[in-house]
């Protein structure tokens, strides 16, 4: 490229400053998205973070399951935090609401599918997945992911990644429902541990299990020797998140 058509290149032109202004005042916009979500959740924990599609129906297998291992949960002092929609969303939130602690929905304003249950305590609604997305994390004693689409798949990488780089501390992974996972963990084991993507123990991150008895036993079973608060320098980790 000669320098003429270097300097002629729409990423060397100045701004326009009008597109300049809005980008900015979106700043404003992310920041009280977080602002609110950190003061409205701070006093949810201990908490655990539900995912699954939105496109379940309330006859499905997987509703009803979601719906059970909401109410175990809740009924054993844990706050349950969904996305606040409908399907696998709105079946964690109705048991979660029907046991003994808060139902938190973190609803996402979409062109279409999402729209806000009725079972939710405490409802937040985020315009950017980023934001939302560290709320999940951020106050989280587990996740517990039924099956889903890709909006599940992107919360379950995220997750996994999080904890594989050290950027949140390590908390229990709970895949429900062994036939829908098994396809994608035995992709895990053949071609990501194989090619050396990934670490043979980073399949050590996570467990399969079927039974909300065993989803909240599992959890337990974790923290029984440490507790569910954050150490010192866990919360330094969380603080950077």
């Amino acid at each position: 490229m000669d320098d003429k058509t270097r300097r002629e290149h729409p990423g060397m032109l100045p701004i326009n400053d009008t597109q300049l202004t809005r980008e900015s005042w979106k700043i404003f916009q992310i920041m009280a998205e977080f602002v609110e979500g950190f003061e409205r959740l701070a006093r949810i924990k201990p908490s655990v973070s539900i995912f699954g599609s939105a496109r379940t129906p309330l006859d499905a297998p997987e509703y009803k399951l979601a719906e059970d291992i909401a109410r175990a949960l809740s009924d054993a002092g844990f706050s349950v935090v969904s996305g606040g929609g409908p399907g696998i969303m709105e079946a964690a939130n109705k048991g979660a609401q029907a046991g003994r602690s808060p139902s938190i929905g973190l609803n996402i304003q979409l062109p279409h599918e999402q729209s806000g249950n009725p079972y939710q305590d405490i409802a937040l609604n985020f315009r950017h997945f980023f934001s939302r997305k560290v709320m999940f994390v951020k106050y989280a004693s587990a996740y517990v992911v039924l099956p889903g689409g890709f909006g599940t798949l992107d919360e379950l990488a995220e997750i996994l990644t999080l904890v594989q780089t050290g950027k949140t501390r390590r908390i229990p992974i709970i895949l429900v429902g062994t036939p829908f996972w098994e396809g994608l963990i035995g992709w895990f084991r053949t071609t990501l541990v194989e090619s050396g993507t990934i670490s043979p123990e980073d399949l050590d991150l996570f467990q399969v299990l079927d039974d909300p008895k065993e989803v909240v036993s599992a959890i337990f079973d974790y923290y029984e020797n440490r507790g569910f608060e954050p150490s010192a320098e866990e919360r330094e980790i969380l603080l950077e998140l």
